[in-house]
């Protein structure tokens, strides 16, 4: 893998993006619906993040209680051949990663299949790969006695990269460690070896390495990174959250980076607008949903590739509660189906349920448990049981009138809960100077 060049390496190198002239790109970046940048030709492909996606889906369908069934994997999409695409990938020439594909053929069962390599194959694939490392060190000592600074940093990165594709994980992060302790680093390169770093480690599942290579590189964008890497930054700052399940801090940063999305390299275009829609349904107000996502342009354009998520959206809106509930019945395998979102699929659906109950009570002060069952598709029961839940637990402000057959909704007195709480705020503040008097007297 050799290097993207570019006029930024150096420490007397101005990070500024250079022109996007290559028609390839462009024509891969109009397809995807964004706008050019430097960061888009440049980025490393390596580690992939589609194949990341790709094994996850295997393991969701791996093993005797899958969590992702026959009929839910193809309503997530998922190939009838994937496996045989990832041994394919894994294996071949593309990727080359040993230690990846021993663990596959360990977790997924592969042992069975034919086309299989053998361990033999794989020791093979190993050495060849420490011959290639070997190669590309020794690029970076000849740059490093005959060249600048410029020519060892991509030698550098070509390190990097290739243990990115073809080595474990922790070759990979010790492969950046390097980069980053490169003397004379423009501020620019750290951030791209961070958010390198941060691939590799989010690849892997390794959250809490993820984080903190992310939070360096924003500390270091904070301080004078240029708006492309600032606006790129916010996108994995965003999936990270979504993985900690700071759904609303992610739902922010991505509905900011709608219009200007250029980091392909974590993920499709088609799943970061599938990624804002779930997020921001959970947290904006009626008319902001209406006016961003709904009516949203950037959004219509990719409406066609996600249908169930854009129908949960526009169900809800249109207060059509029979729809909405049938389109989170479509959206559950797809949840599953994503890396990001699967980790969380109980919670999201759980709050997809409060939002669409939530809605409907506002509407009325009392109404029938059976009006409101038809109005959702479901059984009285079942409905009875869903909202007893809730409003034990404090998520619906109603009571539900067994006898009559009634749920009364209780809407809150916001002047009166912020009378009480300036009122409990208070006294604790009296007590406190009542405190501090009695110490200063002493």
């Amino acid at each position: 893998m050799a290097p993207a060049t570019d006029d930024e390496g150096s420490s007397m190198d101005v990070d500024a993006p250079a022109p996007a002239s290559d028609q390839k790109v462009a024509d891969v970046l109009k397809k995807d619906n964004i706008t050019p940048s430097a960061s888009a030709e440049t980025a490393s492909k390596y580690p992939d993040m589609a194949l990341a996606q790709s094994l996850h889906k295997l393991a969701m369908m791996a093993g005797p209680e899958a969590l992702l069934g026959v009929d839910d994997a193809k309503a997530a999409g998922v190939p009838d051949d994937l496996t045989e695409t990832v041994m394919k990938q894994v294996g071949g020439e593309e990727v080359e990663n040993p230690s990846l594909y021993r663990h596959l053929k360990s977790t997924l069962g592969w042992d069975a299949k034919s086309g299989i390599l053998s361990d033999e194959d794989l020791t093979a694939m190993e050495e060849k790969h420490k011959t290639k490392v070997s190669e590309l060190e020794k690029k970076v000592e000849e740059a490093r006695e005959n060249a600048g600074d410029m020519e060892v940093l991509d030698a550098r990165f070509e390190v990097a990269r290739f243990s990115a594709k073809s080595l474990s994980k922790d070759d990979a992060l010790e492969a950046y460690d390097k980069v980053l302790a490169l003397p004379k680093l423009s501020s620019g390169k750290t951030i791209d070896a961070l958010m390198e770093s941060a691939r590799v480690a989010l690849f892997h599942s390794d959250t809490k390495k993820n984080k903190e290579m992310i939070d360096r590189a924003s500390k270091l964008a904070a301080d004078g990174g240029d708006w492309d890497r600032r606006n790129r930054l916010k996108v994995y700052d965003a999936l990270s959250k979504i993985l900690a399940r700071d759904v609303k801090g992610a739902a922010s940063l991505l509905i900011d980076c709608i219009a200007t999305f250029s980091c392909n390299e974590l993920c499709s275009y088609t799943d970061f607008i599938a990624y804002t829609i779930v997020s921001n349904i959970l947290h904006l107000p009626r008319t902001e949903l209406k006016a961003k996502i709904i009516d949203g342009p950037e959004i219509l354009s990719v409406a066609s590739e996600i249908p169930v998520v854009c129908r949960l959206v526009n169900s809800l809106y249109d207060c059509d509660y029979k729809g909405y509930l049938h389109a989170m019945v479509d959206l559950q395998p797809i949840l599953v189906a994503d890396r990001f979102l699967q980790p969380h699929s109980g919670y999201i659906m759980r709050e997809l349920h409060v939002l669409g109950y939530k809605q409907f009570l506002d509407s009325y002060k009392s109404v029938t448990l059976e009006n409101m069952a038809d109005s959702f598709g479901v059984g009285t029961e079942y409905l009875d049981l869903q909202l007893s839940r809730f409003i034990a637990a404090g998520r619906l402000t109603a009571k539900i009138d067994k006898f009559g057959g009634v749920v009364e909704t209780n809407r809150p007195d916001l002047k009166n809960a912020q009378y009480k709480d300036m009122i409990q705020k208070g006294d604790l503040l009296l007590n406190r100077i009542q405190k501090l008097a009695r110490v200063v007297d002493l």
